[in-house]
């Protein structure tokens, strides 16, 4: 009778013989040694092949002194690897970019490999739940390559079927733990294939000053900072609007002032305007006169601004019907970039539901329309909740620095960017590690990347404000021979 039932259905028969346990043994086929062999052999030439082919410069230089020692002895394998040595020894000290390009980083990349990835590979995948452990049989994500960089591994993982983005972006934790890193972010390299990055130390921990004043009047993209991966952070403001979200202190005036000075040879030049909001008072002041008459604290006169700016672009509008769909900068039309310093103040904490309701049909107005006629919109707030902010969505991009709780990442970034890997709520809270670092999401790509504003100084601010009124910068278009 046993014989005829399926295993699983032999667990609920129950014995009338005491003491006694219904065993179930499923049929055991031997396999022929021959073909063990063939597959184990097949399964190391494969191993061999794909190492040499990831790892060529790695494998070289362990593989040639012992094939040196085999052939010719010790002598002269000594003296074969020492040549090169001393050759290439000074390389690193007169130009650590390249010897780290070619050989450093890569040999990082195999050392990690073989002794963190590797290594710890399984326990982490089966531990974690992103593995799964089958009739006696690990089913295990498949790890494609490791790649170096002068601050992070990057880890190309091949998913196991029926797996989705978001099992790996529940387990960032865990990933980051396994593998001795701070933190981890996933993104998707194409389909069944994540790239997850684990950071080996923070290149963005120490301020940066303030950059120097581009000498060709532009509008944009303008550098505001640094990227994570070294390279200068360019913040396009012509063409979009853009959404800026921190805690107190987190470091919002770093982006606004970085991106005036970054359009100030345009302002001088006449091809660009900055009209500026400030119901604090506190921030945008300081630089008053590079507004001019285009500056506003009081909510009634932020209403009128507003309105002027909506006044003009509308005009602007109506000249271009029908003529062209995108704009060009000149004097006859500069480029507007409307600053507003704490826009909640002026949308949510406003008392007058009239000054209230102007400012807001006036920002819905400039958000929705002045893309295409050289109007943008660049707002900072403290609180990104719907009912604060509720056109945040009218922001193509948006800016996150620390802010107090994990939900508030996706509203500002979008559903699923803490996921990504996005953890603006735990940038540092001590300013000189914290302050001005964020992640920035996009229109053109889901993907957040972590990048940080330079520091404009008081000091910086008022040199800004005398060049301008004193009108000594040297000015050169953009594009002039």
């Amino acid at each position: 009778m046993f014989k005829k039932l399926p295993g699983d259905e032999t667990r609920t028969l129950v014995t009338t013989t005491p003491d006694t346990a219904v065993v179930f043994r499923p049929a055991v086929v031997t396999t022929p040694a021959i073909f063990t062999i063939a597959i184990f052999l097949g399964r190391l030439l494969a191993g061999v092949v794909r190492l040499l082919w990831r790892h060529p410069i790695a494998v070289t230089l362990l593989a040639v002194p012992v094939v040196l020692v085999a052939l010719y002895g010790w002598r002269v394998a000594l003296v074969a690897v020492a040549i090169p040595l001393s050759v290439l020894a000074p390389w690193p000290f007169f130009d650590r970019a390249s010897f780290n390009r070619w050989i450093g980083w890569r040999l990082l990349a195999f050392w990690r490999l073989v002794w963190i990835y590797r290594r710890h590979w399984q326990p982490v995948m089966i531990v974690s739940g992103l593995g799964r452990h089958l009739q006696g049989r690990d089913y295990l994500p498949y790890l494609v390559r490791v790649r170096c960089t002068s601050w992070a591994d990057v880890v190309t993982v091949k998913m196991i079927s029926g797996q989705a983005v978001k099992d790996w972006a529940d387990r960032l934790d865990h990933l980051a733990h396994g593998f001795g890193a701070s933190s981890c972010r996933v993104a998707v390299v194409r389909a069944g294939r994540l790239q997850l990055t684990f950071p080996r130390r923070d290149p963005l921990a120490v301020p940066l000053p303030a950059i120097p004043l581009p000498v060709a009047a532009s509008v944009g993209p303008v550098e505001i900072g640094t990227c994570e991966d070294g390279s200068p952070y360019r913040l396009a403001v012509h063409g979009t609007h853009v959404l800026i979200a921190g805690a107190t202190g987190a470091g919002k005036g770093s982006f606004l002032w970085s991106a005036i000075r970054g359009l100030l040879p345009a302002v001088r030049a006449g091809i660009a305007q900055v009209w500026a909001l400030d119901p604090k008072r506190m921030e945008l002041s300081f630089g008053r006169e590079i507004f001019g008459e285009r500056y506003a604290a009081d909510p009634a006169a932020c209403a009128d601004l507003l309105e002027a700016a909506v006044q003009v672009m509308q005009e602007r509008a109506d000249r271009y019907a029908g003529l062209q769909r995108s704009h060009t900068p000149t004097l006859d039309d500069p480029f507007v970039l409307v600053v507003v310093d704490e826009v909640a103040f002026l949308t949510a904490y406003q008392s007058d539901k009239g000054l209230k309701l102007r400012i807001s049909a006036a920002l819905a107005t400039l958000t929705t329309q002045g893309r295409a006629v050289g109007f943008g919109v660049m707002a900072a707030l403290q609180d990104p909740r719907k009912e604060v902010m509720n056109i945040r969505n009218l922001f193509p991009d948006k800016i996150a620095l620390r802010l107090d709780e994990s939900e508030q990442v996706d509203m500002v970034l979008g559903d699923g960017a803490r996921d990504r890997g996005a953890l603006a709520d735990h940038i540092s809270l001590i300013p000189e590690r914290g302050a001005g670092v964020a992640y920035v999401r996009l229109e053109t790509s889901p993907d957040p990347i972590r990048v940080r504003a330079a520091y404009v100084s008081d000091a910086d601010i008022r040199a800004m404000a005398a060049l301008v009124t004193n009108d000594t910068l040297p000015i050169e278009m953009e594009g002039a021979a």
